[in-house]
């Protein structure tokens, strides 16, 4: 007899095995011998009691039968080598990289332009990146093998259940190397250190199978006739040929954004949030989650999230990281941007999170009607890049403000809140170092102001958390596109380029790695149709 079972239990008794068995012996009134064995299907932590945190644990359970492993049934996958039909996927994210395995599936061949490099040689330019603030606009945190992901942490939890089977991807992912607990965790998370390995698994896969995978290839140009990309161009004079394009760039690719827009492609502004990364002890997070003065060596380190309206304003935490690293996340000279990320382990001593705030429109024109009254394409409330013309606006005031080489403006998270200077700021996990600034001189008055407002109530939510002992570093820009490519909502294809699919968080249809493989999905789904 095989069971689901549901458990309450503490920390170190989630931990044994034995002690599971005890329970599920207890909990069905049978002798402890006739279980032979349990998987978990499910865990999640309720830390809202003051008392006691509990792990709460639903798993099967086998009774007088012999015991089976988890049963996940790895995908075979086809040889498209000599397939008639082609598919260019531009971008090697996890949207261009499970849209290409999608498309192995359907028997077509994916063949992938990637305008990074491969993972290995990419992590030779983020050291330059940390150490020495060198950008090299076609490989950083955002460009390159596995996208933004690859380095930038590796969270697996989505809420977008509807966009596809989300199971599906964890067993993908599970199947080219994650650590099963990616298969129960309520909030699975791979980490920056092993997500490498991972990647490069599947582009084993791809290439075994007869796909093609090409790095330092960046788009440059689409040939359309008849409303039909014909063929795509790179950078280095390459053309290839298509019967489609899964266009899956990220939200970081305004080459991309620009080059529609100057073809007359159809695309749009986007509303995005841009913000702050705020850093604390981990150990002071432990002890406001968890309730505790240390934390039990059976509980992971905390995390948190927060969000409140300020001002009719939403303001709130985004890719929050315990354990975590502050990482300099630009993509062009002369930017600073920042992002988190934490290793499979979670054993920094820091937790930082975004923490950002809803911008529109108006917002955007509002800003340049101040700061660049001359210029006309940044008064136009119909110029589709818009918001990501002001994303980098504030990029590169925060650039300044540091005093280059990626050095990032800081404060202190109260001195912050009361508009003051820091005098000193504390040890922190950003390697390219932080300068004490005001940040109201340079962030815009409508995020400072709601800042300040979010920070103040989440104190009060979160005792102790509203601390000098933190501090504030912007800026966290790169949320989510400030361009969305519009698509058709029967055939998910542009609705003037009828064989372009735009794809995952570039396109604004995504966010994040599970959300992003699952929209690439979908997308090689519905191109299959069309070609077939």
């Amino acid at each position: 007899m095989q069971k689901d079972i549901n458990l309450k239990l503490t920390p170190s008794e989630a931990k044994d095995a034995q002690t599971i068995n005890n329970y599920i012996a207890k909990s069905l009134g049978i002798a402890i011998e006739k279980v032979t064995g349990f998987y978990r299907n499910k865990e999640s932590i309720d830390a809202r009691s003051s008392k006691q945190v509990w792990i709460n644990l639903n798993i099967k359970a086998f009774i007088d039968e012999p015991f089976i492993e988890r049963p996940v049934k790895p995908i075979d996958f086809r040889d498209v080598s000599q397939a008639l039909k082609k598919v260019v996927i531009v971008g090697a994210g996890p949207a261009g990289l499970f849209a290409a395995l999608q498309l192995i599936e359907q028997g077509i061949q994916p063949i992938i332009l990637e305008r990074g490099k491969d993972v290995r040689a990419r992590r030779r330019d983020l050291a330059a990146l940390n150490k020495e603030g060198i950008v090299n606009s076609e490989s950083n945190y955002c460009f390159g093998e596995g996208g933004a992901g690859t380095y930038s942490d590796g969270k697996l939890y989505t809420r977008s259940s509807k966009r596809g089977d989300i199971n599906r991807i964890l067993s993908i992912l599970y199947q080219f190397g994650a650590e099963e607990n990616v298969l129960y965790e309520a909030h699975p998370h791979i980490g920056t250190n092993k997500l490498p390995h991972i990647i490069t698994a599947i582009r084993k896969q791809i290439l075994d199978c007869g796909g093609v995978f090409l790095f330092e290839k960046k788009v440059t140009n689409f040939k359309i006739e008849n409303d039909i990309i014909k063929s795509v161009e790179t950078a280095d004079g390459n053309q290839f040929d298509t019967d489609a394009v899964i266009l899956a760039t990220g939200h970081s690719a305004r080459d991309i954004f620009e080059l529609l827009a100057q073809k007359n492609i159809l695309i749009e502004a986007k509303p995005f949030a841009l913000g702050v990364r705020i850093e604390h002890p981990q150990s002071l997070i432990d002890s406001i989650q968890y309730h505790c003065t240390l934390r039990d060596e059976n509980l992971p380190p905390a995390s948190y999230g927060l969000v409140e309206q300020v001002n009719e304003r939403g303001v709130f935490s985004f890719c929050m990281c315990p354990g975590g690293i502050i990482a300099p996340a630009a993509t062009s000279p002369g930017e600073l941007v920042v992002n988190g990320w934490s290793p499979s382990k979670r054993n920094n001593p820091f937790a930082n999170s975004g923490m950002v705030v809803q911008v529109a429109l108006n917002d955007a024109l509002n800003y340049f009607k101040k700061n660049d009254p001359t210029s006309t394409k940044l008064q136009d409330e119909k110029n589709p890049l818009l918001l990501m013309h002001f994303q980098s606006a504030i990029e590169q005031a925060c650039f300044i403000a540091g005093g280059g080489k990626l050095v990032a403006p800081a404060q202190r998270m109260v001195d912050f809140t009361n508009q003051k200077t820091s005098a000193n700021l504390p040890e922190n996990s950003y390697l390219p170092g932080i300068h004490t600034t005001n940040l109201s001189e340079v962030l815009p008055s409508f995020i400072y102001t709601r800042l300040q407002g979010g920070f103040k109530a989440f104190g009060k939510k979160m005792h102790g958390y509203l601390t000098n002992e933190a501090v504030v570093v912007a800026t966290e820009s790169r949320t989510s596109s400030p361009v969305r490519i519009p698509r058709d909502l029967n055939t998910l294809a542009h609705p003037q380029i009828k064989n372009l699919y735009p794809c995952g968080e570039g396109a604004g249809y995504a966010g994040g790695i599970v959300s992003a493989a699952m929209d690439g999905e979908k997308c090689a789904q519905f191109c299959a149709q069309l070609i077939r």
